[in-house]
């Protein structure tokens, strides 16, 4: 290599940094205000430099699987986040302690050149959420900076919020189309939100007596406050709040929960609950682009199910928080099947072509779910969101939408897990690719796999792995589950992508 040619900043070493410019000619910046799996692969990835500033870990600090402290799963705030102006440029300020500075000049006193690596001085930013809702409306972001969640995420992720957008789209759909294409929405279990709709719950209450029902804090995390009932008594705390004046101070507004009909039937494997961790990456959503990655685990429950103990946590809750605090919880073996194990398994047990359905059914979940908060969410080129979607199956193999969680857990709770999680993190990043490596025009990058682009993307005849034996019909770009060489995928993607550029 002559003396004179740039260097990608992904090849450099800690010796050649150049100055702030065009992103692929120099060490990519971070920040990250997590302390788990994350924050291992962004030390770990070449020719990356964490940037000193308020949220960062200091670098002593490791994220290995025992020492990795909890994040939180899906917890929203509890600040709906309605105010704000929305705009995605407004305001000059960076962070907390960030510098100010005037959107017409560049990073430093000269176009290009920072006087100092501080906290504005960064490329990617894995933030938490609260950091988001604080600093958003008052940050200039430069065209190539990359920050983790959209302004408004929780218009999906909060459950009370995630089923409203879901039930307008329905609603929309059927009104446009008809009723036969609103049936595709039956993904998720009658619900409502309390208090505000007590009496509307009351009544389909009363029609189905006997049933079970279960409530869910609306922005809470990891299984907290989740309690089954049978009897209209158990919720009279949620009655007390329905016409609440606001201006009465002396009484105490419930918590918003939402009360969902329980799903009495799930798919049961060796007597025991589960439900899935699907993985979804949203780089853009005007026009929607959505990537599905290949890996995830089912949670089991710790122990065999029963409809006779609805206020037993571990026979109903499969979440992980939940089930490490069982009495006979063997945390060497856990609760977890990879998503490659548990596709295998129902392929034996009944076929290739019902599971196949049964995982259709999970694309379309997603893709519903997210155009049901397009026109919603804040779009903006900077942002990013990898969802954490909780799956159930149901003993017809038909799958059901749990949640979606904003903040998926990055903590690993084995080997195995913090593997899964290192790469899907790399590949994260593989995929908003920074260091301008790839085309632009991949419908895979490692484990993930493109799904939907402004329309679904349709598989390559050369990559039909977890379909029947003969299939010559086009399908979908979706392979959840199959068997995900992403280590030998991404050596070959690249070296593709790096002759296609030359030439």
């Amino acid at each position: 290599m002559s003396k004179g040619t740039k260097v990608p900043g992904y090849m450099q070493g800690k010796g050649s940094r150049n100055p702030r410019g065009i992103i692929g000619d120099r060490e990519i910046r971070y920040k990250c205000s997590l302390q788990n799996t994350i924050l291992d692969v962004l030390r770990g990835r070449p020719g990356w430099q964490e940037v000193p500033g308020q949220n960062n870990i200091p670098q002593n600090v490791q994220a290995n699987p025992k020492q990795q402290g909890q994040q939180s799963t899906g917890q929203q705030p509890s600040n709906t986040g309605k105010s704000g102006s929305g705009s995605t440029n407004q305001g000059t300020t960076f962070g907390n302690k960030g510098s100010v500075r005037n959107p017409q000049q560049g990073p430093g006193t000269q176009p290009g050149v920072p006087t100092r690596l501080g906290d504005g001085d960064w490329d990617f930013y894995w933030c938490d959420r609260e950091w988001l809702a604080q600093n958003y409306d008052t940050m200039f972001l430069y065209e190539h900076q990359k920050i983790l969640h959209f302004r408004n995420h929780y218009e999906l992720t909060r459950k009370n919020l995630m089923v409203k957008n879901l039930k307008r789209l329905k609603k929309q759909t059927e009104r446009e189309l008809g009723k036969a294409e609103g049936q595709s929405f039956e993904f998720f279990p009658t619900t409502y939100e309390l208090p505000s709709e007590y009496h509307i719950f009351v009544e389909e209450f009363k029609k189905n007596p006997g049933i079970i029902w279960i409530m869910k804090p609306a922005a809470r995390a990891q299984g907290r406050g989740i309690f089954l009932f049978r009897r209209l008594k158990d919720i009279t705390d949620w009655k007390k709040g329905e016409y609440q004046p606001l201006s009465d101070p002396n009484r105490e507004v419930p918590e918003t929960y939402v009360v969902q009909r329980y799903i009495e039937n799930p798919y049961l494997i060796g007597g025991r609950k589960f439900d899935v961790r699907v993985y979804v990456l949203v780089v853009s959503y005007n026009p929607l682009k959505v990537w599905l990655y290949r890996s995830g685990f089912a949670r089991f429950s710790n122990t065999r199910f029963s409809l006779d103990s609805i206020e037993d946590t571990y026979v109903h809750l499969t979440n992980v928080a939940i089930q490490k605090n069982a009495p006979d919880y063997d945390p060497d073996k856990g609760c977890k099947w990879s998503t490659q194990q548990l596709r295998k398994y129902l392929c034996a047990k009944h076929g290739v072509e019902a599971v196949k359905n049964a995982f259709k059914g999970i694309d379309n979940i997603i893709i519903k779910s997210l155009q049901s908060v397009q026109k919603i969410i804040i779009n903006d080129k900077h942002c990013f969101e990898m969802y954490g979607y909780d799956v159930l199956f149901d003993s017809d193999l038909k799958p059901w939408l749990i949640e979606i969680n904003a903040s998926p857990s990055l903590t690993a709770s084995g080997k195995e897990d913090y593997d899964l999680k290192f790469g899907l993190l790399n590949d994260v990043l593989n995929v908003l690719d920074l260091e301008n490596r790839l085309t632009g025009k991949e419908k895979r990058i490692g484990g993930w796999d493109l799904l939907w682009e402004d329309g679904p993307i349709l598989a390559d005849d050369g990559n039909m792995e977890c379909t029947p034996n003969g299939t010559t019909a086009s399908i979908p770009n979706s392979f959840l589950g199959c068997h995900n060489d992403r280590k030998r995928q991404l050596r070959e993607l690249f070296t593709a992508a790096q002759s296609i550029k030359k030439s």
